[in-house]
């Protein structure tokens, strides 16, 4: 990742992430460039809501939320993130109050809109990666299209019943998400409503993502890049796919800018 200015750390934040300032991947300096890091979260429901968790928790300084939806009582089953006492309210403004609670030292930006490539390429704007927690095509679609214009990093999750999958695309290495998938199924696919989907799974795949944007935040590790994990909860596996670029990718033609 392209550096910022490090932001100094106070003293209530060195004692908030003491357990990161002696772990040696991460460090003092480390610390710095995720409380300088700015991140655009879309969707907070069943994956966000550990990948906002989490991101607060290790103290990446910015979290834009991006989701229209409200929280209702058959999301609670995964969906941590939210309470019974916010049934009925914006997602974004439930999930900012949580965040608000776990650390008050991030800032928080709560959008309550549904993401389209438009409204998407404005709040990409200076963030430093995308993180994926959306149910469908078309956004995943438009993100995608964002990621490749503002030249950032697509942390790509998706889950189902008890399966799941991620991946670090968009990257000057890696494929995009149309190189994987250059259309949608032609036959339609089964909501999370119609299929079902066991309450811990999200849980699983989107901490996963949150590690996937630390490690590219901070700069240590070995990246999802190239790489698809496919989760099965079931047999309780991994197993790593080896993709590559499509050098007749619809959107990206086998380079990072279309």
């Amino acid at each position: 990742m392209e550096q910022r200015d490090r932001v100094p750390l106070t003293s209530q934040e060195r004692a908030r992430y003491a357990r990161h300032l002696v772990l040696p991947h991460i460090g003092e300096v480390g610390q710095e460039k995720l409380k300088a890091a700015r991140v655009l979260l879309v969707g907070v429901g069943g994956l966000g809501s550990a990948i906002a968790l989490y991101l607060a928790g290790v103290g990446v300084g910015q979290l834009v939320l991006l989701d229209d939806d409200v929280v209702s009582l058959s999301n609670l089953q995964r969906q941590v993130l939210h309470g019974t006492a916010w049934l009925g309210r914006p997602k974004v403004e439930s999930a900012k109050e949580r965040i608000a609670d776990l650390n008050p030292d991030i800032h928080v930006v709560a959008v309550n809109e549904r993401f389209t490539k438009e409204t998407g390429m404005d709040l990409a704007t200076g963030v430093d990666l995308i993180l994926d927690g959306t149910d469908n095509f078309q956004a995943r679609y438009d993100i995608n299209e964002v990621c490749l214009k503002q030249g950032i990093p697509y942390v790509y999750g998706a889950i189902f019943r008890l399966e799941g999958q991620v991946s670090l695309l968009c990257t000057d290495e890696g494929p995009c998400y149309r190189c994987l998938f250059p259309e949608p199924p032609s036959e339609p696919v089964l909501t999370g409503e119609e299929a079902g989907i066991l309450g811990a799974v999200p849980g699983t795949i989107g901490t996963i993502q949150a590690t996937e944007a630390i490690k590219w935040i901070v700069g240590f590790g070995s990246a999802l890049i190239g790489r698809l994990l496919v989760y099965d909860g079931a047999a309780m596996r991994f197993d790593t796919l080896h993709i590559e670029k499509n050098p007749d990718c619809p959107a990206c033609g086998g380079s990072r800018t279309p």
